[in-house]
């Protein structure tokens, strides 16, 4: 049976240029799991305040993070592609789609059944779930199939934000990045999400946010929280390079705000600001809900919340790689799909067995 593999991120503009920029901008902005709001009013801040202002700005910030190649995200989704794909041999076929953007879910689709796959494995590229991602991107998918016919062929692989291997992953950039550096802390920043968004994925509706120690602990009530699952890949992160106690040796915040409402806390701007204060002015930030460098790591924290860091009185800041294609990477995405593949077999064979055997 020919499998393929669906990796899916997030997206990028084509070009750098304010065009490309406003149609990505509008494609992912009209999507009401990221921009939960009354249409209306959603229409009316994207055509009216976010479209004529925005991609202009945005242009200018991927214009410095572009490479020879294009676009960061989608460059090392490529070499992720290509080298799980050796990795997991003739039987797959791996095809890689942006939720916004090129290349396209349809595509990537058409791509897999003109290669005569038998059977879909979805792999949504971030490790924590979130409604306005991952969901997204899980929605999306299902609406494509259903309009191609193969629904029933389909299976999303879960998220995988306390999967060993992943952790190692980023554990082995830590330290392959800070080598024998001298450290004063390791931030974790995540990307925000809106609190609404937090408490929507809360089914008792009294707990995500409402109490101090929300994340502390994995209950019933925060199972799907995406703050909560943040905390805990880096509580275990933190446990894996041995970075002592939270607060002193590592913390967690939550960066890309955006819009007027208000965002999960505390932002990495602000912990950032407050670090040299604390005698923290050496500090390396690493970004775990983001599998590829993009925007979001290379323009938004290696370049301007680095400066804003140094001005504060910071001595030293080191923006540690994300897992990009890295060979424990690869090997963990080979091994997510192939064990996925493998919990599918059993549930299907379980269900051709004669009752009574």
């Amino acid at each position: 049976m020919k499998i393929g593999l669906l990796l899916i991120n997030l997206g990028t503009p084509d070009r750098p240029e304010p065009r490309s920029v406003r149609r990505y901008l509008r494609e992912l902005l009209s999507d009401p799991l990221v921009m939960d709001m009354a249409p209306v009013r959603r229409w009316m801040l994207l055509n009216l305040v976010i479209l004529p202002l925005r991609p202009r700005r945005s242009a200018r910030a991927y214009a410095a993070v572009w490479t020879r190649r294009g676009s960061p995200l989608l460059v090392h989704g490529k070499d992720l592609s290509e080298a799980v794909s050796s990795k997991l041999g003739s039987e797959w076929r791996v095809e890689l789609a942006m939720r916004y953007g090129n290349p396209s879910i349809d595509q990537a689709f058409r791509r897999l059944l003109a290669a005569s796959v038998q059977r879909v494995i979805v792999l949504p590229l971030y490790p924590q779930h979130a409604a306005s991602t991952r969901g997204s991107a899980i929605e999306a998918v299902r609406a494509a199939a259903r309009r191609m016919d193969v629904s029933n062929e389909l299976s999303v692989v879960p998220r995988f934000f306390d999967e060993p291997g992943f952790l190692e992953a980023v554990a082995g950039r830590v330290r392959e990045e800070l080598g024998a550096e001298e450290i004063d802390h390791v931030l974790f920043s995540f990307h925000g999400l809106p609190k609404s968004h937090i408490r929507r994925a809360d089914p008792t509706g009294s707990f995500c946010l409402e109490r101090e120690d929300c994340c502390a602990v994995l209950v019933e009530a925060n199972e799907e929280c995406y703050r909560f699952q943040s905390f805990q890949t880096a509580r275990l992160l933190a446990s894996e390079l041995d970075l002592g106690r939270e607060g002193d040796g590592w913390s967690v915040a939550f960066q890309s705000r955006m819009g007027f409402s208000s965002w999960i806390e505390p932002s990495t701007e602000d912990l950032l600001l407050a670090l040299p204060r604390r005698g923290k002015r050496r500090v390396a930030v690493v970004c775990p809900s983001f599998v590829a460098d993009c925007l979001e790591t290379t323009e938004e924290i290696g370049m301007r919340a680095k400066s804003l860091f140094l001005e504060a009185g910071g001595e030293r800041f080191i923006l540690v790689p994300c897992v990009n294609s890295c060979s424990r990477w690869v090997d963990t995405v080979a091994r997510l799909a192939n064990r996925h593949w493998a919990d599918v077999e059993a549930v299907t064979a379980s269900r051709r067995e004669p009752e009574g055997v």
